[in-house]
């Protein structure tokens, strides 16, 4: 029997940054605090919950998911065009690693994060979310950058279930969460199925991620919420409301892996809906009766 869980109050916003484009969530244990970034603003923000301290750092370029490195300081971060480093505690400009399209110059990268084996997989889009020209890269320690699915206006994800054996992936426009069969131990992918869709006027498929059970978190952009769902079956088992539209990524951080902290964005909100929603762009924590999974690092 799927147990049902349950949040343990409303959404708090704890940062009220108003966002363009909140993303990129990442609860790191070393520091006991939530990275996250504006995409758009090309912003990387750490909040530091026990002091609720608050940092961020400008860049050049568009930034758009993050990750910790197990063999080294600092973070692997997917910027505009490909995957580099970048060592908040040096604030030196950030070090391209690799750039596997350098000739589809409308394309950027969005959401990303490292599989168990420390294997950042990331995902490309059409800057103006039409064109099909996004692609599924997997990035290894070695310097290794492989294509694994390609087709898509916008990427988000991934995730992956509770024992690695399933991958899960979305194309945000066609509404569509896949999922696939993951060798963990090749970094290879196969087996693609849609394993769930959203109704129309639900909104579309943004970031997410995976609980301790194997529950899937899903945000909505143009939902205004979060969705919790079986990994098998995709039944929706619990919706958090948020007060905003855009809601775009999810992790869970804070003792015990038990806040979620949710992002969002005022990117596409008409002037009414700016009024209407005063934490558009905000950052939200969402106490549960849940864990999640602890994020896993770059192994590079």
């Amino acid at each position: 029997m799927t147990t049902i869980p349950q949040a343990l109050d409303a959404p708090r916003c704890v940062w009220p940054a108003a966002a363009t484009l909140g993303e990129g969530t990442l609860w790191s244990r070393r520091e006991e605090a939530l990275y996250w970034v504006d995409i758009l603003e090309r912003r990387l923000h750490r909040y530091h919950p026990a002091s609720e301290a608050r940092a961020s750092w400008d860049f050049d370029e568009e930034i758009s998911a993050v990750a910790e490195r197990a063999a080294g300081p600092g973070l692997i971060v997917t910027l505009r065009r490909g995957f580099a480093l970048f060592d908040p505690a040096r604030n030196a400009p950030a070090q391209y690693l690799h750039q596997p399209e350098p000739e589809l110059t409308t394309n950027r990268f969005n959401d990303g994060k490292c599989d168990a084996q420390g294997r950042f997989w990331g995902g490309t889009m059409d800057f103006d979310c039409e064109a099909p020209t996004g692609s599924l890269y997997r990035f290894d320690a070695d310097g290794r950058c492989t294509k694994h699915d390609e087709g898509f206006a916008v990427t988000n994800g991934p995730t992956w279930s509770q024992g690695g054996r399933t991958m899960y992936f979305n194309d945000t426009v066609k509404g569509r969460i896949h999922a696939y069969d993951f060798d963990a131990d090749s970094g290879t992918l196969s087996n693609k199925r849609e394993w769930h869709r959203f109704e129309r006027g639900d909104g579309y498929p943004d970031g997410m991620t995976t609980d301790a059970a194997g529950r899937l978190w899903i945000a909505h952009w143009g939902g205004a919420c979060v969705s919790c769902h079986d990994p098998v079956t995709a039944e929706e088992l619990l919706r958090i409301k948020l007060p905003t539209s855009h809601i775009t990524n999810c992790a869970f951080g804070g003792p015990g892996l038990r806040t979620l902290y949710i992002t969002s964005a005022t990117s596409g909100l008409t002037p009414a809906q700016r009024e209407a929603e005063p934490l558009a762009g905000g950052l939200f924590a969402v106490p549960l009766d849940v864990a999640g999974l602890p994020a896993a690092c770059f192994a590079g």
